[in-house]
C-alpha cells in the first residue's frame, strides 16, 4: 500500500472515531459542526438540488404584499399539519443518525440565523429543516423585519424532531403530542411570541406585528398555524 493512502486511511480511521465519541458525549451544537466537517472532506459532490436559491440574497420584503390583517389567525387542525407533513417532508425521521444522514443528503439543511429571525439553544430538536422549509421561514422572517424594522427579529425554539426525542419529550412533558409528530418530517418550527430581539417578555406590539405576518402566509396557503398557549409559540408547518 502507497505511504499517501496509508495516510489517508490512518487519517479517517482517526477522525471517524473521533466523531463517534462526538456523537455519543458531545454537545449538540458540536456534533453540528464535526458533521459538517465530515461531509465538506468526505462528501466532493454533495446535492444542490433546492439548496442554491438559498444562497441567493435578497433586498428584503415589500411591505405593500402583506395581507391586511384582521380579527385573530386561523387555527388549523393538528390533523392538517401531520397531513401536509406526510405529503411534504421526508420521511419519518427516526433517530440521530436517520436525522444526520438526511443532513449529508442534503435533504436537510442548517437553519440558524437570518434576517428577521434566531433559533435558540435546543434542546429537545435539531436547527435543521428542508431546503423548502427553509426558503419559507426566511421569507417570513424578511417580512417580520420589514413590519417591525431593521434588526428586530423573532425567535425559533423548536425545529426538526427525531421519533426518538419525540417520545422522550412525551416522558417528560405530558402537554407534548402523542404518537407521530409534524415536527419529525423536517417541515416543522416553532416562533416563540414572547421573545423578540434576544428578550423573554409580553411585548403585545411585536406579537402583533408577527401574527400579520402569519396570516399573510397563511392566507397564501403557504403554511399552517396552532397557537400553543402552554408552550408560549406557533407552531408552524410548511405546507
Amino acid at each position: 500500500m502507497k505511504k499517501s493512502t496509508l495516510l489517508f486511511v490512518s487519517t479517517f480511521v482517526i477522525l471517524f472515531s473521533i466523531y463517534l465519541v462526538a456523537v455519543v458525549s458531545l454537545q449538540p451544537e458540536l456534533k453540528y459542526e464535526l458533521l459538517e466537517f465530515y461531509s465538506a472532506l468526505f462528501h466532493k459532490e454533495p446535492k444542490t438540488e433546492g439548496v442554491e436559491k438559498l444562497t441567493k440574497t435578497e433586498e428584503g420584503f415589500n411591505l405593500k404584499e402583506l395581507l391586511t390583517y384582521s380579527g385573530r389567525l386561523k387555527k388549523d387542525t393538528y390533523e392538517e399539519h401531520l397531513s401536509a407533513a406526510e405529503l411534504k417532508g421526508l420521511d419519518l425521521i427516526q433517530n440521530e443518525y436517520d436525522l444526520f444522514g438526511r443532513v449529508y443528503e442534503k435533504t436537510l439543511v442548517k437553519a440558524d440565523f437570518g434576517k428577521g429571525y434566531r433559533v435558540d439553544s435546543l434542546a429537545y430538536s435539531f436547527p435543521y429543516i428542508t431546503p423548502e422549509s427553509k426558503e419559507v421561514l426566511e421569507e417570513i422572517g424578511k417580512a417580520y423585519e420589514a413590519l417591525a424594522g431593521a434588526g428586530n427579529y423573532f425567535t425559533i425554539t423548536s425545529a426538526t424532531r427525531t421519533e426518538e426525542q419525540q417520545k422522550s419529550l412525551k416522558r417528560r412533558n405530558r402537554n407534548a403530542t402523542d404518537g407521530e409528530s409534524s415536527h419529525s418530517y423536517g417541515v416543522s418550527f416553532d416562533i416563540s411570541y414572547i421573545r423578540f430581539n434576544g428578550v423573554r417578555e409580553w411585548n403585545q406590539k411585536e406579537q402583533k406585528n408577527l401574527e400579520t405576518v402569519l396570516n399573510h402566509f397563511q392566507q397564501k396557503g403557504k403554511i399552517y398555524v396552532i397557537k400553543e398557549r402552554r408552550q408560549s409559540c406557533y407552531h408552524i408547518t410548511v405546507r
